[in-house]
């Protein structure tokens, strides 16, 4: 499937840079552009239409669809901070998967299930692949995101925009070692105002691989995300629904609450404790709705929660704590109100931060922890 490498280089994709307008506090990944540019309205404007004319250049793909009903396993895979899991958030109309700006926020495997009147697609959202395994830990997610081609019916390979760099040289080696249909996904499109530019390089992916379809969106906008839903359903096998239609994803409630605080930490204090830190649920108790034996009167459903965030070094413990205990309050309070949204019902969080040195680059310790 591979055909001969005429890919940009690393040093070519050094001469393309992201937007500098970023909102640090936005509720994305990698697509963390403001949404609110109010002194560059008119250029947001400008850029909006180039898009859309760009999306109506691209050949029609109608989403409305023809034949039996389909499902599969689709695999999302791509260097980090390309977008995969704002891809997987946005295609499923829900936040699943944990966002924010710092690369390789994503660390394990995660299914995220959409489920229409004609398909199933089991999204396989996986961390980012990359060269630099400098711990174990790096080493495991790399093997994540590589085992998730295996027995998957389709891979959506997503890029960013016009950059191309070493570690996407990487994802597409490993890619072509499955005989797997593989989608390129040009994620961030809108922020290429030029649409003329982006068709040679179209032209360039379509040389360098046997790619089964291109397809430029732009996740964090939803733009031609259905024109990328109908692509899927065209490659997936005739059959019945793998998981419960109702059902979004096949992680436990544990786990995903776990990945929450992670995903505050992380955006709380992500320049300060990038990846030294990780979150293991204690206790996760429900509590059905009942009449109180003392007062008489009606509880809600609640949820207690006891979590332990793990770092290496005291130093990243007091940061996290904060001063007076104020930023430890402030990342349980916004993972509470997440777990609510997500859960639909009450609940009850306690943090507590412990040091554990050398825990990212030690075996046992990482199976105990999950990866």
């Amino acid at each position: 499937m591979p055909k001969k490498n005429t890919m940009p280089n690393a040093q070519d994709a050094q001469d393309a840079h992201l937007n500098p307008d970023i909102n640090p506090n936005i509720d994305a990944d990698i697509d963390t552009r403001s949404m609110d540019n109010t002194t560059q309205t008119q250029d947001s404007d400008d850029s909006d239409v180039v898009v859309d004319d760009f999306f109506k250049a691209t050949p029609d793909q109608s989403t409305t669809t023809n034949g039996g009903y389909r499902a599969g396993y689709v695999a999302i895979v791509g260097r980090p901070n390309v977008g995969k899991s704002t891809l997987m958030n946005h295609l499923l109309g829900q936040k699943l998967s944990i966002t924010s700006r710092k690369p390789q926020t994503t660390r394990h495997r995660i299914h995220g299930i959409l489920s229409t009147h004609d398909m199933q697609a089991v999204f396989v959202d996986t961390p980012g692949i990359h060269s630099n395994e400098v711990r174990l830990i790096n080493e495991r997610m790399n093997k994540a995101a590589t085992s998730a081609l295996v027995d998957v019916d389709l891979v959506l390979f997503v890029v960013e925009g016009e950059q191309w760099r070493d570690d996407d040289l990487l994802t597409l080696e490993k890619i072509g070692a499955t005989k797997t249909p593989v989608v390129l996904v040009i994620n961030k499109s809108d922020m290429i105002k030029d649409k003329g530019s982006i068709l040679p390089l179209i032209e360039t992916y379509h040389e360098s691989f046997d790619f089964a379809d291109i397809v430029p969106v732009s996740a964090l906008k939803n733009q031609n995300l259905e024109t990328l839903q109908a692509v899927i359903y065209s490659h997936l096998p005739e059959g019945a629904p793998i998981y419960d239609t109702e059902q979004i994803t096949d992680r436990s409630e544990r786990f995903l609450a776990s990945e929450i605080i992670r995903e505050k930490i992380m955006r709380q204090v992500g320049e300060e404790v990038p990846y030294d830190l990780t979150v293991q649920i204690d206790e996760f108790k429900d509590e059905a709705a009942h009449v109180d034996k003392k007062t008489g009167r009606q509880r809600k459903a609640v949820t207690f929660i006891d979590a332990t965030i793990f770092v290496e070094r005291d130093g990243q413990k007091a940061i996290i704590i904060g001063d007076k205990g104020v930023r430890i309050k402030q990342i349980g309070t916004a993972a509470r109100e997440d777990m609510e949204a997500l859960f639909e019902r009450k609940i009850m969080l306690n943090l507590w931060v412990k040091v554990k040195q050398g825990w990212s680059d030690d075996a046992r310790a990482l199976s105990s922890l999950g990866y």
